[in-house]
């Protein structure tokens, strides 16, 4: 299959979230934010446990008041994924939870406080050996720099970073990511490719509030892909309002769709049209819905009839051309002499990209430790 990659990643120097490493050409890892209340220690723990099973690298939790520590301190015993603490307003919340060991913080300088909170913080995660991420938002900029600019724009929301990053020069601390975002995609778009020309820190990408799951999707494939394009980018995450696990499908989505990473089923299937010998939208739809937890990377195609199927299934692991009653089945861009019946697609072609994915994860295991 084609699969030249032309993008060029811009160099960054390298921070570890926990294990993870972001940065300085590690792979672009895949977050996303609990929505659940964080004093609800279990339904917090479900929500994480929810988000790994379906690759989150990192998962952020927000920790908005001391009780919502003391929570975390129980939901940190209870995970073991990367976990970013959310912090507004109250340093010390920031103080407290890196005693109970979170792997990142997240602060708004917008509205931390003064730059005496901030040291305070940085010299806590320094002594912790906890990275921070600089956290600007178009809608919460400093209100001096809203005098200003009279509105959020590139160059506001670069000015609020750079003004942090040279305040962490100042006090010699150098583990930290950067993001800054925006509800608007060009915005949001242009402020990072003014900020990448500026610093060697990792870049923390997103659409903020970006909308809901079909839209937001939308508008973060757009921007996201724009940047990652131009090799901007080290993590990320798509902002919905919807289930925080449907985040990590579209940003492995956007990664997959431009080659840069590849983690579960990338499902190459028509539109249909009368040719279709199959329902090809309830299969696909099927499919996907079973195979959410399959994470080995392999391409499966799907087409309703022999007009394309067989050409698309010949740069498959797995495909399917639609014939009458029974369609073609192809492995390794081979047909097989196995034709498999329409009226029970579903069932088998599950089972079949089950044994290939568990093929393809020994091999790669075999690799891996060879």
């Amino acid at each position: 299959m084609y699969s030249e990659n032309p993008i060029k990643r811009r160099k960054s120097t390298r921070i570890y979230v926990g294990k993870v490493p972001v940065g300085d050409g590690a792979p672009i890892s895949v977050q996303s934010m609990t929505n659940t209340s964080t004093t609800d220690v279990e339904a917090t723990v479900a929500q994480i446990k929810a988000l790994e099973n379906v690759g989150a690298d990192i998962v952020r939790v927000s920790i908005p008041t001391m009780d919502a520590a003391e929570a975390f301190k129980e939901i940190r015993k209870q995970t073991e994924v990367p976990l970013v603490a959310d912090i507004h307003f109250d340093y010390r919340i920031a103080l407290r939870v890196a005693e109970y060991g979170v792997d990142c913080l997240r602060i708004n300088p917008g509205n931390i406080g003064n730059e005496q909170r901030v040291k305070s913080v940085v010299d806590c995660a320094r002594d912790k050996n906890i990275p921070i991420r600089i956290g600007v938002n178009g809608g919460s900029l400093e209100k001096d720099l809203m005098d200003k600019y009279k509105e959020p724009t590139p160059e506001a929301l670069v000015e609020s970073a750079m003004r942090h990053v040279d305040y962490f020069d100042r006090l010699n601390f150098d583990q930290f990511k950067i993001s800054v975002k925006a509800s608007d995609v060009f915005l949001a778009v242009e402020s990072y490719r003014l900020l990448a020309k500026k610093i060697d820190q990792p870049l923390h990408l997103g659409i903020t509030e970006a909308g809901g799951k079909r839209t937001g999707a939308v508008k973060s494939a757009i921007g996201l892909g724009m940047l990652l394009s131009e090799g901007i980018g080290d993590t990320l995450r798509v902002s919905l309002a919807a289930d925080p696990v449907e985040e990590i499908k579209v940003g492995f989505d956007i990664l997959k769709s431009l080659r840069i990473r590849s983690r579960g089923i990338n499902f190459i299937a028509c539109p249909s049209c009368s040719r279709q010998e199959f329902d090809v939208i309830n299969t696909v739809n099927a499919l996907e819905e079973r195979l959410e937890d399959v994470l080995t990377p392999m391409d499966v195609s799907i087409i309703g009839c022999v007009v394309n199927g067989p050409g698309e299934a010949l740069v498959s692991d797995l495909g399917l051309a639609g014939s009458n009653r029974k369609s073609g089945f192809y492995e390794d861009g081979v047909r097989q002499k196995e034709r498999l019946d329409n009226d029970d697609l579903v069932d088998k072609m599950e089972a079949k990209i089950r044994a290939k994915a568990a093929m393809l994860s020994s091999r790669i295991d075999v690799q891996d430790n060879s």
